[in-house]
């Protein structure tokens, strides 16, 4: 049977299709294009926190370590004179059995460039700090960071009651016993530097120490306070034998 031109003309004819609307493709480019924008806003947020709580500690530790070995290198070789405390590099170190951060060089003042360097820092203001070895009483305030940066009082709440803080100088070990915490306080709390640390419960002047840093960890929102006093004070040795409570 012949074919008819009407039929010839339906064979031949192409397929009708449906024209994309085009405000549906501009809508499916941006959502494609925030979604890669999210990606890399995380992968830079995930560098960020790499740096922040990794790197910094490498870099710190690294710069403490340096100025620890001037410091040990300067009491080696005399100087400063008999009986100085305050060196070039820091004043001493802070040993914290309890915290499992080794030994943490002392420096003075609690600026953020100094306490960025990994170590702790005596505060100068807004109370300034008794320093041990002072023929008079007082407190000797430190500070140092919980996360980042060398993070030496990271583990602060792990001190209790009772457990030991030593700090080393050229020529003493001046051993503490820590008496009471205060897990969170205002940041603008002042009094718990005082030479009489009232908040405490201390009514009477007396030879304290005092450790402070931000919490709640990876936040700078309230501060965390232990409370040390004074037990003895024992000569260092030609040795330096370490005292009981380090051994």
């Amino acid at each position: 049977m012949a074919v008819t031109t009407d039929e010839t003309e339906e064979q031949t004819r192409a397929p009708e299709t449906v024209p994309r609307r085009r405000g549906t493709g501009r809508i499916a480019m941006a959502v494609s294009v925030f979604g890669e924008l999210l990606i890399t806003a995380g992968l830079v947020l995930g560098l960020f926190v790499v740096y922040s709580l990794w790197w910094t500690n490498v870099l710190a530790d690294r710069e403490a370590g340096k100025e620890a070995n001037n410091v040990r290198d300067n009491w080696a070789s005399g100087d400063g004179g008999p009986g100085a405390l305050d060196t070039k590099d820091g004043i001493g170190f802070l040993h914290v059995p309890a915290m499992r951060n080794g030994e943490v060089l002392v420096k003075k003042g609690t600026s953020t460039k100094i306490l960025n360097g990994g170590v702790a820092g005596y505060y100068t203001n807004p109370v300034k700090a008794t320093l041990p070895g002072s023929d008079k009483d007082g407190n000797f305030t430190l500070a140092a960071h919980r996360d980042g940066h060398g993070a030496k009082f990271h583990n602060i709440d792990k001190l209790k009651e009772g457990d030991s803080i030593v700090f080393e100088t050229r020529d003493n070990w001046y051993v503490y016993k820590v008496y009471d915490t205060l897990t969170e306080t205002s940041k603008y709390n002042v009094k718990v530097l005082s030479n009489v640390p009232k908040e405490s419960g201390m009514k009477k002047a007396g030879k304290y120490i005092t450790l402070t840093t931000c919490t709640p960890v990876y936040t700078s929102r309230y501060r965390y306070i232990v409370w040390g006093e004074l037990e003895r004070v024992e000569r260092v040795n030609a040795e330096r034998t370490l005292p009981k409570e380090l051994r």
